[in-house]
């Protein structure tokens, strides 16, 4: 039987075999293909949610740049108006009479003082209170007509141990605590008292600065008195934490300071809490102001007063014990970014499952089909890759601009048409290439510097250069972006070149353009005032010296010299009988002259300049020390443009002649300008100027000047 049935069975068993062979590497890769999916799954979500998380971190920077802006602002506003109310107490301590005042009584000759001085010191303050805003807030507001102001806040005069001397009208005494106060000012370390709650349960702030006797010499222990101030902790501050523009709904600033092992706030909050009405413990990790007065200027995550999750920052406010804390609602603040995220989150996710579903069903197709089948398969995958790829290299070939990426060695890593630099080879080529390899040495090494600066940084770097290129000077805007190392890609920089030379050109147009037009409105005012004819091109010139003499940027040149051309071209609104005038001024002639510099700034202050021309112009009357006009600035307040053109306006006008004297010489000009160094000019442009008189030949240059102008 087994003879009969073995030519019968050996086909069969043969095929048995091929079968279980075929059916266990069918199994086996299987099993391959799933690990593989599996593996590849993993990876690919891996990647999304690393990807979602980087966006979601840069959104997080991107508002720690924002909250930080807006504190530096609101911080700079409080400060500065800090400064300016101990600028007030300081400007009464230097008042003679005040000063007079309060020696008499200390010498104790006080009985004798006549009470009309007595008064008018009383009504001096009391003036100077209602202007300054060291008044209650009551009397502030100009309303309850019929209801006397609360005797909470005034300007006062108190001797060393504090007792009050002489007091506005509804200043009360000191307040308790006031005394290291006093002791700071004695030590020329003016500091802010408060808030702290007053005689009616309103909060105040308190300031003070010491009095000297009359030339005496300003040190700790020789003050006669203080001038102390107190005002109300009101609205006049509040206004200060809002943010001009503010477009979000739960985005909040306020202040806080540290009493004992509290956060207390010092300022009404968002949920009507009003000021210094809510402390909270200090020891409370997740609480954002706890964190503030831990570490001012930190940003971070944390919880408000009302347990809501935020987004801060905080600052700290000087001569203070306030911390400034800005913050906004996590869930507003992330809320696009965490719904476009999660939406990028779940479309990878599906079409990494698709993909997944997708190859699952092709392996099981492919499986029942034959290998030429799988082959044509595959082909045509390929070929849809290879169009995919076509289809990305036309995006980036279609753009204006060379985009190329470059490891730290100098080889592209990407390339798109624009990239070839005209150098003949395609983006394909390119890659694996040197820059010199493709730009030159001399162009390469340019850009290589670019590289190796935002390579070091980790941030984006930017330059405009001129090249050549087909033999002709090109303008090249470059950005240089820093990209991240990961598995693919080493750590590279991407390169944006664009050619700009267009956009330079029309800019020069503009430029050109802008100069006619100063040119003639010159023109026009120097037909109008023959005696002062040139002198705002003089002006303009010199200005433009003593900006370069100080190191100062070309736009600071640009804007001294355009500033010094039109300086004059109010002068079209003064009457010409006054212009050729050549006898003295009346002094209602002197206004309208002096009005006329400021008229100049209200006439061109439509005019898009792009650099800050009008406010310069506003300000060329004004004076260091704070006596100028119209707005009585001082110091660094006024901007340097003006300060500048300042000091070149009064040298020019003492080395010119005039209908009423001749020209100064140079050396008596420059000692003019040497012994207003500090009262009227800045010392700084002072000294620019005879720096450059006496060391780059400038002395001789405006001697001539004088000598011509005589002449004529």
């Amino acid at each position: 039987m087994d003879e009969d049935a073995g030519p019968n069975a050996g086909p069969n068993a043969g095929s048995n075999d091929v079968d279980q062979t075929g059916g266990r590497r069918a199994r086996r890769g299987m099993l391959v293909v799933m690990i593989t999916l599996a593996v590849v799954t993993v990876v690919g979500i891996g990647l999304v949610v690393s990807f979602v998380q980087a966006e979601r971190e840069r959104e997080v920077q991107n508002w720690q740049v924002r909250l930080g802006i807006v504190a530096d602002g609101r911080a700079g506003a409080l400060a500065q108006w800090l400064s300016e109310q101990v600028g007030v107490l300081s400007h009464l301590s230097t008042n003679a009479n005040l000063q007079l005042y309060a020696m008499d009584l200390a010498s104790g000759i006080g009985d004798d003082i006549d009470q009309v001085e007595g008064n008018f010191i009383r009504n001096f303050l009391n003036a100077t209170a209602d202007q300054t805003g060291f008044v209650p807030s009551r009397r502030a507001s100009r309303v309850d007509a019929n209801v006397s102001a609360p005797v909470t806040a005034g300007l006062a005069i108190v001797n060393p141990g504090g007792g009050l001397i002489v007091a506005s009208e509804f200043m009360p005494g000191l307040p308790d605590g006031f005394g290291p106060i006093l002791a700071a000012a004695s030590d020329g370390k003016p500091a802010v008292y408060g808030p702290q709650d007053g005689p009616t349960g309103e909060p105040l702030l308190g300031f003070a600065v010491p009095l000297y006797a009359v030339q005496q010499e300003a040190g700790s222990g020789n003050e006669i008195g203080y001038i102390v101030g107190l005002r109300p902790f009101d609205r006049t501050v509040f206004d200060l934490l809002e943010q001009p523009g503010n477009a979000w709904e739960t985005a909040e600033t306020y202040l806080v300071r540290q009493r004992d092992r509290s956060v207390q706030y010092v300022t009404p909050l968002a949920d009507g809490t009003p000021p210094m009405g809510k402390s909270l413990s200090l020891d409370t990790p997740e609480l954002a102001a706890a964190r503030a007065i831990d570490d001012p200027g930190l940003f971070g995550f944390g919880r408000n007063h009302a347990g809501d999750d935020v987004l801060f920052t905080s600052r700290v406010i000087p001569r203070t014990d306030w911390v400034l804390v800005h913050a906004i609602h996590e869930a507003e603040a992330l809320a696009a970014s965490e719904s476009r995220l999660r939406t990028t989150l779940i479309v990878f996710v599906l079409l990494i499952v698709f993909v997944l579903v997708g190859a699952l069903a092709l392996w099981r197709h492919g499986t029942s089909v034959r290998l030429a089948e799988v082959a044509t398969r595959h082909r045509i995958a390929a070929d849809r890759l290879r169009n995919y790829m076509k289809f990305v290299r036309v995006v980036t070939d279609g753009q204006p601009t060379a985009i190329a990426a470059v490891d730290e060695g100098g080889r592209y890593t990407f390339a798109n048409i624009g990239a070839t630099w005209g150098s003949g080879l395609t983006p394909d080529q390119i890659v694996g290439k040197t820059m010199s390899e493709v730009m030159g040495p001399h162009t390469a090494r340019q850009f290589q510097e670019l590289n190796d600066q935002a390579f070091r940084t980790g941030s984006p770097v930017s330059e405009v250069r001129a090249l050549e290129r087909d033999g002709h000077e090109r303008m090249i805007k470059s950005d240089h972006i820093p990209l991240a190392a990961d598995r693919d890609h080493p750590r590279s920089v991407l390169m944006v070149l664009e050619d700009v030379t267009e956009l330079m050109a029309e800019r020069a147009r503009r430029e050109a353009i802008m100069r006619q037009l100063v040119g003639t409105l010159v023109s026009l005012v120097d037909r109008r005032d023959p005696f002062s004819a040139n002198h705002s091109a003089l002006v303009a010139e010199l200005a433009r010296d003593i900006a370069e003499e100080m190191g100062e940027p070309e736009e600071m040149c640009r804007t001294v010299d355009i500033a010094g051309n039109l300086m004059n071209v109010g002068k079209i609104l003064v009457p010409e009988e006054i212009l050729t005038k050549t006898g003295p001024l009346t002094e209602d002639e002197m206004t309208v002259v002096r009005d006329a510099m400021v008229q100049t700034a209200d006439l061109l202050g439509a005019v898009s300049f792009d650099l800050p021309v009008a406010e310069t112009l506003r300000q060329l009357q004004e004076r260091w020390d704070g006596h100028g006009y119209p707005d009585g600035l001082a110091g660094d307040a006024i901007l340097l443009s003006a300060r500048i053109v300042m000091v070149a306006n009064a040298f020019v006008g003492m080395v010119s002649p005039r209908a009423f004297r001749g020209a100064l010489p140079v050396d008596t000009a420059s000692a003019e300008l040497l012994k207003d160094a500090g009262a009227r000019f800045d010392r700084r442009p002072v000294a620019a100027l005879l720096n450059y008189l006496e060391n780059r030949g400038g002395a001789e240059r405006w001697r001539r000047v004088g000598e011509d102008d005589g002449g004529g």
